[in-house]
């Protein structure tokens, strides 16, 4: 991988964790940062299932947008189960 697809790669993970910090519908005492490391964690996890699911990278318009909404939803998952576990560790 390039150093600018790195870059591209950390640039949208932290998109999307935003994205999906937006799409749990509860407060979360996660931080920002913790937020934008699960969208990264996430968009990486995301490229991977979409490639076990069959629309890997491809300029195909159509993969793109599976892959991205793959992405985001994994990363959905990720914050709220990082939510719950913060939120059942602080006792409230």
């Amino acid at each position: 991988m390039t150093p600018e697809g790195i870059i591209s790669a950390l640039v949208a993970g932290s998109i999307i964790g935003i994205i999906a910090r937006i799409l749990v519908p509860s407060m979360q005492p996660i931080g920002c940062i913790m937020t934008i490391l699960l969208g990264i964690i996430g968009a990486f996890a995301g490229i991977f299932i979409g490639n076990a699911l069959g629309f890997g990278p491809s300029t195909d318009s159509y993969s793109f947008w599976l892959v991205l909404i793959v992405q985001i939803v994994t990363a959905v998952i990720l914050v709220a189960i990082t939510a719950a576990i913060f939120r059942k560790g602080s006792g409230t």
